[in-house]
């Protein structure tokens, strides 16, 4: 290996497609279906198959892969199971814009031909997301991908129906669901967006049959009033208690329905009458079920009104609800109308307000498999939440579930299991043949059948996903290898939708949670700190980030943005330039790291320091520290990564590579790694360069996968070719926690020699002394131990601060200070000589300026420790920092004021 074979320039771009094809085509990321090793394994959230990558499928898988690749360098048998959900209404809503804007309807081609274009179009344009996950560098399982829709995936939906419908926990009835107009299908309460509209309140008189008077009735939703079949009262109002029984004339429609007394009704809201439509609203059905009210459904499946509605049949319902409230004012029956903010549930995929619609549905009852799911939770903390808090939110959900309605009036999708004999006789097989059989062995002939053709909710399919995607029903050697799966990587969005499936589910067939832990990340946010979404029009391409900075680059900027588990990131975007601040940031981290491991390369001149190992008996006082700080940062990564502070993790390299390894170690060992360095200082400096960069290289692999590999081969091989014929870093062991090298004693004084530099350094740069102009200075301190180390370190001292001339002494007299500016670094006085090197008359100026403003701070914190209200306040640490704080400044100030009088006495 020459020492110019690490360009100068890093081309991301180029190293990331390079190694992202070697790590899958060489099988790193494949995991043993049986193996020693203890198992590590997550599934990926399954993206829809319609979709395309965006900035928070790229938070989340590159959290994902950062646990992954960690638990893989830790000697796991790792596997990360990548998929797609076929996304049954995202689909469907696709395809029959297409056949729209081809002039025709889905009835006219059929549903063969239908589901022929659907996986046709799955096939051309479904793995978009796949191929964009990739370059996200993702360590993903590729020879395991799954399909929702696959053949072994759907083989699991139907035995699931099955079990669950032999076992009555599946059942078909009539129930109000939420219908979404649009796509013509029953939507779950998790699929509604609860919206904040603002509306009104209109108040219709409703005379009683008698003709006496009238009760008033509001509503938010004129058109229903077709329906009504009573209007309730609370028992205990005494306004209309000698009203309960009476009839009234139901306006428009002229049907004559009863007063009722049901204790729902607040008496407080409005007029304390409420008008019952049992088929349009879940509360009103529960109320006509106790009194035994009829249903009358007044809609169509499209939201118009039906051939209930009388004279208004035809109309579009928010058409109707106009007419309605106009012929009703015409009628003198309009009371009042109110402006009344309400919420409004909203279809998430139809995007229109949904209606509770009476509708034969299938539902799983929810409640057998909750209690098992909460019992889990409850006795055995299954599974653990990362943020904790939101065990709370999973807990309270599962107790507030209602019976699931699992059936949708969609084509695409996994189709019932069911078929019907001609007098509505229900048979669920797990084939067409079974279900045939079924029916000989009741009716004695064969018959005709028809199957249902509603299809699954995703979420039933979804929810199977942690073991059906390893083979289930069947006990196959991955589902015995890898199931539990060990950590479930989503947003707190669909815990609700998912999370809570996918335990349910996996409590009733498998006995077990389908994960140990649940780790919960936050939002995306913009430049604006708003939510990105598609609604908002706010979202980043991430794709265009990884163009212009590299993917390590996006990567290493959102992890590093997390400032707690669970919490949002910010993320910079110009929207004109399409930079990024933290991007630039990150990429900018990356080069440090291309053009230091470049310099350390170049330093290794022969084949000995290239592969020697770590002498540690001829280590130094500078390589004992570096060593000491590497050591706390493998513990402190350690640590962090296994309690999920993946936003820390990063922060930590950052601070250590850039600051200690780059901006200190690396300059203080320069003159030792010239020619005419002593041989075995110059050995032992290379020796440890190497060894804290190949250390460091493999800590930051998991968050910065391609560059990390491209220098490590480098470092290691002398080549960024990729060869099946060697070891790849992606698989090599992370940094294991040597407590030998740590030592805190040696940390703590090595800081007070870096904070004497720094101070020498500032001090210059105060003094405006030019970079290149060496100068004399005084160290005094009157501890020995002070002394010793400066002394030790007085070589670094030296080189680091253009000093020619240092003095490490236990005391100064007058003499020493004249012309002189100080500072201090704890109980260390640094004094620099300013004769020869700078403008007396300038620096008195500067000098009284900054003893203004810390004046200025010693007034303020006298002010607050003499405050017995602060005082009694705050906490003790607090008001300890505050008098330290007061000690050091006024240190500060004495110092100043005495070189300040020494300048001027001249």
């Amino acid at each position: 290996m020459s020492t110019t074979e690490l360009p100068k320039q890093y081309n991301p771009l180029e190293s990331e497609a390079k190694w992202q094809e070697h790590w899958e085509e060489s099988g790193v990321f494949v995991a043993e279906s049986q193996s020693d090793r203890d198992p590590y394994c997550i599934m990926i959230p399954p993206p829809n198959v319609t979709g395309s990558l965006h900035m928070g499928h790229a938070f989340q898988e590159v959290l994902i892969d950062i646990l992954i690749r960690y638990h893989r360098m830790r000697g796991f048998n790792t596997l990360w199971l990548p998929g797609t959900d076929h996304a049954s209404i995202a689909v469907q809503t696709i395809l029959d814009k297409q056949i729209k804007a081809e002039g025709k309807t889905n009835q006219e081609i059929g549903r063969e031909k239908f589901l022929e274009r659907a996986w046709q179009w799955k096939a051309e344009s479904g793995g978009t997301i796949v191929s964009q996950l990739r370059r996200l560098g993702v360590s993903a399982d590729w020879t395991r991908e799954r399909f929702t829709m696959d053949e072994g995936l759907s083989d699991s939906v139907t035995e699931a129906f099955v079990k669950l419908y032999e076992s009555g926990l599946i059942y078909r009835g009539e129930y109000l669901v939420n219908w979404c107009p649009e796509s013509q299908s029953a939507v779950s309460d998790l699929e509604v967006d609860n919206k904040e509209v603002k509306g009104h309140l209109w108040n219709f008189r409703y005379p009683l049959a008698d003709g006496s008077s009238y009760l008033v009735v509001a509503t938010t939703r004129p058109e229903t009033m077709l329906g009504d079949t009573a209007v309730a009262v609370n028992p205990d109002d005494d306004r209309y208690k000698h009203l309960i029984g009476k009839t009234i004339i139901l306006p428009i429609m002229n049907r004559e329905i009863p007063i009722i007394a049901d204790r729902y009704v607040d008496k407080a809201f409005g007029s304390g009458c409420v008008k019952v439509t049992p088929a349009h609203d879940p509360n009103d059905f529960e109320m006509g079920q106790r009194h035994s009210l009829p249903l009358i459904n007044i809609l169509n499946k499209d939201g118009s009104i039906n051939e209930n509605g009388g004279e208004f049949a035809g109309q579009d319902r928010f058409v109707a609800r106009k007419n309605i409230v106009k012929k009703l004012d015409e009628l003198g029956l309009l009371e009042k109308i109110e402006d009344y903010n309400h919420t409004v549930p909203y279809s998430e995929r139809g995007k229109v307000p949904v209606e509770p619609l009476l509708s034969i549905q299938w539902f799983v009852k929810i409640k057998p498999l909750a209690d098992f799911a909460l019992e889990q939770f409850d006795k055995h903390n299954s599974p653990s939440f990362v943020p904790d808090r939101w065990g709370k939110v999973y807990r309270d959900w599962l107790i507030r579930l209602k019976d699931w309605c699992i059936s949708r009036q969609l084509w695409w999708g996994h189709q019932i299991p069911a078929w019907y004999a001609p007098d509505g006789t229900i048979f669920v097989a797990r084939t067409e043949e079974e279900a045939h059989a079924k029916a000989k062995a009741k009716f004695g002939e064969d018959i005709t059948l028809e199957r249902d053709p509603d299809v699954l909710d995703t979420w039933f399919s979804s929810g199977l996903w942690p073991f059906s995607t390893l083979g289930w029903p069947e006990e196959t050697q991955d589902f015995k290898t890898f199931y539990p799966t060990s950590v479930l990587v989503t947003g707190f969005d669909i815990i609700f939708f998912w999370v809570a499936r996918m335990t349910m589910m996996a409590g009733y067939f498998t006995g077990k949670m389908p994960f140990n832990t649940v780790y919960i990340h936050g939002l995306v946010r913009d430049e604006n700190n708003q939510k990105m979404s598609k609604s908002k029009n706010n979202g980043i391409d991430p794709l265009v980030l990884i163009n212009k900075y590299g993917t390590d680059a996006l990567r290493y900027s959102l992890v590093k943005e997390v400032t707690g588990a669970g919490q949002d990131i910010r993320l910079d975007y110009n929207r004109k330039t399409d930079e990024s601040t933290t991007v630039e940031t990150a990429r900018n981290f990356a080069n440090k790291l291309w053009n230091a491991s470049r310099f350390v390369m170049m330093n290794l001149t022969s084949i000995e320091a290239r592969t020697a190992s770590l002498d540690t008996e001829k280590l130094e006082l500078a390589d004992r520290w570096i060593l000491s700080r590497y050591a706390q940062t493998v513990l402190q990564v350690r640590e962090q990564l296994d309690g999920y502070s993946l936003g820390e993790a990063t922060r930590t390299l950052y601070e250590f590579f850039w600051g200690d390894f780059c901006d200190w170690y690396i300059e203080l060992v320069k003159s030792r790694l010239q020619e005419s360095a002593d041989p075995t200082s110059r050995a032992t400096v290379q020796q440890t360069l190497r060894f804290v960069l190949d250390g460091t290289l493999r800590l930051l692999h998991p968050f910065l996968p391609h560059v990390t590999e491209e220098v490590w081969q480098l470092l290691n091989y002398g080549t960024s070719e990729p060869s099946s014929e060697r070891p790849v870093l992606a698989i090599q062991p992370y940094p294991e926690i040597d407590t030998s090298y740590i030592n805190e004693e040696l940390e703590e004084q090595f800081n007070l020699l870096i904070s004497t530099i720094r101070t020498i350094r500032n001090l210059r740069a105060e003094a405006e002394i030019k970079p290149s102009a060496k100068v004399k200075a005084i160290l005094q301190s009157d501890r020995d131990r002070e002394r010793s180390l400066l002394e030790a370190g007085q070589s670094y001292i030296l080189d680091l601060a253009r000093v020619e001339d240092l003095t490490i002494v236990a005391s100064v007299d007058a003499s020493a200070t004249e012309q002189a500016i100080a500072g201090v670094v704890g109980t260390i006085q640094v004094i620099v000589s300013l004769i020869g090197v700078v403008d007396i008359n300038q620096l008195i100026a500067k000098l009284e300026r900054t003893l203004t403003k810390l004046e200025g701070v010693i007034n303020s914190t006298q002010g607050r420790l003499n405050n017995e209200g602060y005082l009694k306040k705050a906490p003790p640490d607090v008001v300890a920092t505050a008098r330290a704080e007061l000690e050091e400044s006024m240190k500060q100030q004495e110092i100043l004021k005495a070189r300040l009088a020494q300048l001027q006495s001249k």
